[in-house]
């Protein structure tokens, strides 16, 4: 009888409850796909990393002893000065001298990547004036941006999905969260080819170290704003048509992430989703219960006003009440007649 009891609270406490049990395990599930993929990028990229660290000390070994006339203090200062120049996108290689990183056509293309919260980290300011000009840029530009692009997809989703989901679903008499389904369906299919497979096979016929899957993860990185900056365009040496290829790289990114906002919200409009998502959600009081109790606050407000009133009136009532004269008994030694 007590196990029975013991079991039905605690069916009772998850059911009250089922949101937050659901919020938890959500939490829960999103730590662990952290962690799986830091297991992931660990056991696959640590051997990478040791080979190639192993590579650099033998080619530096090897140098050092081909120029015994250079100290290895030397060789590291130089070598130091030169990764902290490439950092901020400036190269010493001959190659890749005639390319410059603040011309109009790049700065352009460095305001896209800010703006849309990309950032590379190919290319960063150098002077102190132009670290302070991007904290203010960002500041303002980036609220902006999300303001400009927020606009932008709820007009494109009244053409794209909301009024061609409602026209089949009434031409035909087909199931709104069907016909939903499939053309989200078909726009992610043809968003992904208009936007990655084709991109990608361009980029990799214009950039001379790039294969498709290089160039489909510059894509796929750009657009979904991660922005590594391994993978930049339009920095090769001797790149034809540079300046124009970074205005239509800039076009592009825009153009790709407008495009993915609109899938992502088209999706996010499934009846599937949600309902997957009001599993996570803390519940909104319902307007039953809102009026309930506002009633309840009434009616007790209005015992308490009536209680208050009866009090009252009971107050005044023993104040206007006549005052009852109770006659002086007469001494014995009185004027009484009735005293002999």
């Amino acid at each position: 009888m007590l196990q029975s009891l013991t079991s039905n609270s605690c069916v009772r406490l998850i059911q009250s409850h089922k949101s937050t049990w659901y919020f938890l395990l959500l939490v829960l599930g999103y730590i662990l796909y952290l962690i799986f993929g830091a297991v992931v990028f660990s056991s696959v990229e640590l051997p990478y990393e040791d080979r190639l660290r192993q590579e650099l000390r033998t080619i530096k070994k090897l140098f050092l002893q081909d120029h015994e006339c250079l100290s290895e203090e030397r060789l590291e200062e130089f070598l130091e000065k030169a990764l902290e120049a490439s950092n901020y996108g400036v190269s010493i290689l001959n190659n890749a001298s005639a390319n410059w990183n603040w011309d109009f056509t790049s700065s352009l293309f460095f305001a896209s990547t800010v703006l849309s919260t990309t950032g590379y980290g190919h290319t960063a300011p150098l002077s102190d004036g132009g670290k302070a000009f991007c904290i203010v840029y960002s500041v303002l530009g980036i609220p902006f941006t999300l303001l400009f692009l927020t606009a932008v997809v709820q007009r494109i989703m009244i053409f794209s999905t909301r009024r061609p989901v409602m026209y089949v679903s009434t031409r035909w008499g087909l199931s709104k969260p069907l016909v939903a389904m499939v053309h989200a369906t078909l726009l992610a299919i043809l968003a992904a080819s208009c936007f990655f497979l084709i991109p990608a096979a361009i980029f990799s016929s214009l950039e001379e170290n790039w294969n498709f899957l290089e160039s489909f993860y510059f894509c796929f990185i750009s657009l979904s704003t991660i922005g590594l900056g391994d993978y930049v365009p339009g920095e090769s040496f001797n790149q034809r048509f540079r300046q124009i290829y970074k205005v239509g790289i800039t076009v592009y990114l825009l153009l790709g992430l407008v495009v993915m906002l609109v899938v992502l919200e088209t999706f996010c409009e499934l009846q599937q989703l949600k309902t997957l998502r009001k599993m996570f959600y803390l519940k909104k009081e319902k307007p039953q219960d809102r009026l309930a109790i506002l009633e309840h606050d009434h009616l007790a407000f209005t015992a308490v006003s009536h209680r208050n009133n009866s009090t009252s009136l009971r107050e005044d009532n023993t104040k206007n009440l006549p005052f009852v004269t109770v006659p002086e008994l007469a001494s014995p030694g009185g004027d009484d007649p009735m005293i002999g």
